[in-house]
């Protein structure tokens, strides 16, 4: 992942911060595979399991792809995508330094300071 600014480190932790999300990256772990199968595997329903894809691969941590059964059917895969994430004192330090106040309730609008 390499060095991340703040608001992309608070995306990635808030990501994997749900167990659900991070059962379908162990999941994935085993290689790629199709989300009705992914559903079963977990034992979640596929509506739920695409509201935690979806976040997943805006956090950058899935890709997807869709792909043509041999019956014509399309199927969309899910994998991991290869990511690393070395999380020290020094790096939270660095990245709150590119903080925004988006999202934090502590905004002040521009010009009121």
């Amino acid at each position: 992942m390499g060095e991340l600014s703040g608001d992309r480190l608070v995306e990635v932790l808030a990501t994997l911060a749900s167990p659900h999300r991070l059962r379908v990256l162990a999941a994935l772990t085993g290689g790629r595979v199709y989300v009705s199968q992914l559903a079963r595997d977990l034992g979640i329903s596929r509506a739920l399991l695409q509201v935690h894809l979806k976040k997943l691969e805006k956090a950058g941590l899935v890709t997807a792809h869709l792909e043509l059964s041999e019956d014509g059917k399309a199927l969309k895969y899910y994998e991991t995508a290869p990511f690393s994430l070395h999380l020290t004192p020094d790096v939270v330090a660095a990245a709150v330094t590119t903080l925004s106040n988006a999202g934090d309730g502590n905004a002040v609008p521009k010009g009121t300071r």
